[in-house]
């Protein structure tokens, strides 16, 4: 499926906690114009109308659509489309059917995912994947990239797996949940507690010795950290180096059980330059053996696509010839594994999008078979 040369639309949804951002794709490109409506509502009924009139909004001015597609906050059961209690839509408690209420509202199928899931099918299908492969396809390689691990930083840590095009979801809607993974810097905590946007505040306000609530926002802390803007650097830099390590410690696991480049995208990966150096180095680390031997972190090296080193070593041809036993035939065999690791191609909400607009088309191409 070329998801850019399908004809079919399906309305989406951005839900945050102050907009609601609508907008409608057709061959994997916006259509139209985006509709916006604040979020803020005194009760469900107000919010459920307000959802159901920015997709009439949006049908009204680009035809009728065959689907809708979107990402939604969770708790969820996302397959049945009901949300669960969501911190930022408060209105929401207990158990809301959105996806059932939607489909009886405009008679074609709903579709509801987690955010993070959305994003690493987004740049599987049109962005990080197709950058690599393209990279190693104009240098010669033969070497293609079929699976991706998603990760967002930001208010929180999301996660996705996507393997040869396919989201996997889990059998509670549940896999990819990287955040609830333990924190290796803090133990009995989750790793979330370690990567997102107050893990960088309450770090910078411990080693700046001030309160958490008088701290910088991430972006000043990013510019101090890069000396354009007076703070403390030391604790700046500080801030996002243990967000390097224990980010870096939950995807280790992950590449390891899932042996797949990674992505990552959310409001911190414009901080990339600070926190990808350490991220690597700390997937490229070593562990000890109890008999005091080294081994790998991963069985694989991760690289930094946005070194020119790295980069260069990575698309670059490191298999070996070796013979058939007891044949003069040879095979090509590549003993060095590599993934890439980089931040998103496509832009966080853009990734989104896409991902909702193609994960619509595979469901919608299931029912057909």
């Amino acid at each position: 499926m070329n998801i850019f040369q399908d004809h079919r639309i399906v309305l989406s949804l951005d839900a945050g906690g102050t907009n609601l951002d609508f907008s409608a794709m057709q061959g994997g490109r916006v259509l139209g114009e985006e509709h916006s409506i604040p979020a803020a509502s005194k009760n469900l009924d107000e919010l459920m109308e307000k959802i159901a009139q920015g997709f009439l909004h949006l049908q009204n001015h680009v035809g009728q659509a065959d689907a809708i597609s979107f990402a939604f906050p969770g708790p969820a059961d996302y397959p049945n489309g009901i949300i669960g209690d969501l911190e930022n839509l408060p209105v929401f408690r207990g158990g809301v059917a959105l996806a059932p209420y939607l489909q009886k509202k405009f008679n074609i199928p709903v579709f509801i995912n987690n955010d993070g899931d959305l994003f690493t099918l987004g740049e599987a299908l049109g962005g990080f994947l197709p950058y690599l492969n393209q990279r190693l396809k104009e240098h010669g390689s033969k070497k293609r990239y079929r699976n991706l691990i998603g990760a967002t930083f930001g208010t929180g840590f999301g996660g996705g797996l996507v393997v040869n095009g396919n989201l996997i979801v889990g059998d509670n809607s549940a896999a990819g949940e990287i955040n609830r993974m333990s924190n290796i810097l803090y133990p009995g905590s989750s790793v979330e507690e370690s990567v997102s946007i107050r893990a960088i505040k309450r770090v910078y306000a411990r080693e700046a010795n001030t309160i958490a609530d008088f701290a910088p926002e991430p972006f000043d802390i990013f510019l101090i950290a890069k000396g354009e803007k007076d703070g403390n650097q030391q604790a700046a830099i500080k801030s996002f180096k243990e967000l390097a390590i224990a980010a870096a410690d939950a995807l280790a696991n992950t590449i390891t059980l899932f042996d797949a480049s990674v992505v990552i995208g959310g409001g911190l990966s414009g901080a990339n330059s600070l926190f990808l150096p350490s991220l690597l180095q700390e997937l490229n680390s070593k562990l000890k053996t109890l008999d005091g031997k080294e081994v790998s972190r991963m069985e694989v090296f991760a690289y930094n696509v946005y070194d020119p080193k790295y980069m260069k070593d990575f698309i670059s041809d490191t298999s070996v010839e070796i013979n058939i036993p007891g044949s003069t035939e040879k095979l090509h065999y590549n003993p060095v594994k590599k993934i890439a690791i980089g931040v998103s191609q496509l832009g966080t909400s853009a990734a989104v999008a896409l991902g909702a607009y193609a994960f619509a088309l595979q469901k919608l191409d299931q029912v057909e078979d």
